[in-house]
């Protein structure tokens, strides 16, 4: 909840109309990437057997992105809201697998991969089991998110946020636990997870774009009331985000006993679900507008214009 409440206070703090391209910190500035949570020192948390997903090759990655895109395609052809926030996370993917073929880039690759694969699978159980109607598997902070999209209740950037928002703060502690948060030599994996801060900030500099060429003009620049959600905000969300879900695996990790660690996950959810409402509630449609016109658009969109990312998503073989 503290979260979601800073998000929409730094949305709400945007001037009018500014977009990246206007923004003089576009190029890597301090407003674009915050290196702060860089800088914050891990708690020492001692080293565990991490929950293995895959074999933490490229394999991996490119087997994530061909079921991201099995789940996305029924959606994006059916217009469905919830087809915003499942482009958005293919296209990061995507972005994620550009970045990895630096063998270098983090100082565990491998590692990461597996991470890439857990952390899609809590995303892919939530989905299936809402698109199967079996509502009680659903955590609630994807309920939220789903429910939104199902009822057209939110803009499009109501549909990323409220995604982005159930999957990094409900289930990114939850995968960072498991996969464990200390190398075994002792040294902690935050240096990796900061990097990828790195790669969101890559994908932000087109995806709402994109994603606003697809379904929802409104993403290209914001739509909370008065504000512009440009990449810079959006990047910054998202660093805040995955800093707090760091902290909370740290609290799941260093709890006395179970009993401890099931009130850490307990509030984790609770925190989630409640920053999910108040998302709900930020970019809802009002008395005087509604999903009509961007379901006309979605509807009436040139697919071969509006596939500017697309090429490099098909690139990978079913």
């Amino acid at each position: 909840m503290r979260v979601a409440i800073a998000l929409i206070g730094l949305l709400v703090a945007l001037p009018p109309g500014a977009r990246a391209a206007d923004d003089p910190f576009a190029d890597g500035g301090p407003l674009y990437y915050v290196p702060a949570a860089d800088l914050l020192p891990a708690l020492p948390v001692p080293p565990s057997d991490g929950v293995r997903a895959c074999d933490g090759s490229l394999r991996c990655v490119d087997g994530v992105i061909r079921d991201m895109r099995r789940r996305w395609r029924p959606l994006d052809a059916a217009c469905d809201h919830d087809a915003v926030f499942a482009f958005t996370y293919l296209v990061t993917t995507e972005t994620y697998r550009d970045f990895v073929r630096d063998p270098a880039f983090f100082t565990d690759n491998a590692f990461v991969n597996n991470q890439d694969r857990l952390f899609a699978n809590f995303y892919f159980q939530a989905h299936d089991a809402w698109a199967a109607g079996d509502v009680a598997r659903v955590p609630p902070a994807w309920r939220v998110a789903f429910r939104a999209a199902e009822q057209g209740a939110v803009k499009g950037m109501g549909n990323v946020l409220l995604g982005m928002n159930a999957h990094i703060q409900r289930d990114l502690p939850f995968v960072l636990y498991a996969i464990g948060l200390t190398k075994p030599d002792g040294a902690t994996r935050k240096t990796d997870h900061d990097r990828v801060n790195l790669i969101l900030r890559a994908a932000a500099d087109r995806l709402l774009d994109e994603a606003a060429e697809r379904y929802d003009p409104s993403l290209a620049s914001g739509d909370l009331p008065g504000t512009a959600l440009d990449a810079t905000a959006l990047n910054l969300t998202l660093q805040a985000m995955r800093e707090a879900a760091w902290r909370n695996a740290e609290a799941l990790a260093l709890a006395p006993d179970g009993a401890a660690r099931l009130l850490v996950a307990r509030s984790i959810e609770a925190e989630a679900w409640l920053a999910g409402l108040a998302l709900r509630a930020a970019f809802a449609y009002g008395l005087f507008d509604g999903p009509a016109a961007r379901d006309a658009y979605c509807e009436g969109r040139d697919d071969g214009a509006a596939g500017g990312l697309l090429g490099g998503l098909l690139g990978i073989a079913e």
